[in-house]
């Protein structure tokens, strides 16, 4: 990869070779193909989930509620993400905080600019994630339209959804979410479902598949595990005092006890690879090659020695930055602190940020910053210590940098292993 070296302060800028409006950063000299995630609403949200990771940057970002961004920085963002990508499909997510809470003028404004600039052959397509409690018949006529590619977060059936994810007043968001749904079907929306797979979940994973797959219709299901350390809200990661980290499998590496590092809400290790084991021995039973399920399918292409088709399971990362509604962009969606602020589209192009040496450097961190337990692992190549984000317990022989769901992902890929090879034979 060609380094684009950040210029430092107080140096003369380098001369813009692809001259852009008066006022804006010249495009830069690196194109690729990188992802970001907008963040237009910033963590604004109708809802008030337990576990969200997101909301607690109202107050570290200094943000208030109601705030949005503006549209001359939407038309900024959306331009410089097509100059910056040189792939024939260009695709822009969008994410809060709740994105819908911005209106269908604020979208049909998107829609309106990404074809002012969009290039020639090249295609632009859209996907939203939202909770779904506020879409209606016109906001999925508007989706179906445009082809928007709709993510929905949903934790199960009423019980376990209604678990964390609540409204303001600590009430049921199950069924406005289920209405949502039928909303995205009755207009024929593409959607996927995300789960959060947290500590109560976790221990029924039967409940929530089969939900998802037989009363949603899902065919594309992504699981995501919660994992908060406790003071999530005001450390990032990378930034835990090294005294701080517990041993894996001792008390304080596992939710619920007293001397937890982590949230009660966050699953357990060994729950997380539970659930991993008895959904992946029910899909593969009856699922494998019509419902979709992001963990397996990556699973499948690393076992055939494919490129993963997820960050988290990636030796490298830092190719997918996140963007707040004031233009600030970040390394990653989870690593939205100031640590980690690359700068501001304003000052600074964001395909130069995306490129920048700093970035690169977070991304080959991923696989440097592995400890020897990991490196020694027969499922390293399957794994590669997961998201450094979640890195922040010892080894058994004490090294720092072992990432929480250790236990379970070796759970996982023990119990999965031989099925994955047979399926990656089969494939080949």
């Amino acid at each position: 990869m060609k380094v684009i070296v950040r210029k430092a302060a107080g140096t003369s800028p380098l001369p813009c070779l692809n001259p852009t409006p008066a006022a804006e950063p010249c495009r830069p000299e690196r194109k690729g193909r990188f992802h970001a995630m907008a963040k237009p609403v910033g963590s604004t949200c109708n809802i008030d989930c337990t576990y969200c990771y997101y909301l607690h940057k109202e107050h570290l970002l200094d943000q208030h509620r109601g705030r949005r961004m503006e549209s001359s920085m939407l038309e900024r963002y959306i331009r410089q993400y097509i100059e910056a990508q040189n792939a024939d499909e260009i695709v822009f997510s969008w994410q809060g905080g709740e994105p819908t809470m911005l209106g269908l003028a604020f979208f049909e404004l998107i829609v309106e600019l990404q074809a002012r600039y969009r290039l020639m052959g090249r295609r632009i397509v859209n996907d939203l994630q939202t909770n779904a409690t506020l879409l209606d018949d016109a906001w999925c006529a508007f989706l179906a339209k445009h082809d928007f590619l709709v993510g929905v977060s949903i934790d199960g059936p009423r019980a376990l959804h209604d678990a964390f994810r609540v409204d303001r007043k600590g009430n049921s968001t199950f069924d406005s979410v289920m209405r949502g749904i039928g909303a995205l079907k009755r207009h024929g929306v593409r959607f996927n479902t995300l789960t959060v797979v947290n500590r109560i979940n976790a221990k029924r994973p039967l409940d929530v598949y089969r939900f998802l797959r037989d009363e949603i219709g899902s065919t594309y299901m992504q699981f995501i595990p919660c994992v908060e350390p406790k003071d999530f809200t005001t450390v990032a990661p990378q930034h835990w005092p090294l005294d701080s980290m517990p041993l894996m499998d001792s008390s304080a590496a596992r939710p619920g006890n007293p001397d937890s590092i982590v949230t009660e809400w966050s699953v357990d290790p060994q729950d997380w690879g539970y659930f991993l084991c008895r959904t992946f021995d029910e899909w593969d039973r009856k699922d494998a090659g019509r419902v979709l399920v992001s963990v397996f399918e990556t699973a499948v292409a690393q076992s055939m020695g494919q490129p993963a088709q997820t960050c988290v399971t990636a030796e490298f990362c830092g190719k997918a930055l996140a963007v707040e509604h004031d233009g600030t962009a970040y390394s990653c969606d989870h690593y939205v602190y100031p640590d980690f602020a690359l700068g501001n589209i304003q000052n600074e192009h964001l395909g130069a940020m995306a490129f920048s040496a700093r970035q690169q450097t977070f991304g080959y961190a991923k696989r440097s910053t592995l400890p020897t337990y990991c490196k020694q692992c027969k499922h390293l190549k399957l794994c590669w210590g997961e998201c450094p984000k979640n890195r922040f317990l010892r080894t058994p022989d004490g090294e720092p940098g072992l990432n929480y769901l250790c236990a379970g992902i070796q759970r996982f890929h023990n119990h999965a292993g031989p099925r994955l090879r047979q399926m990656a034979a089969q494939l080949a």
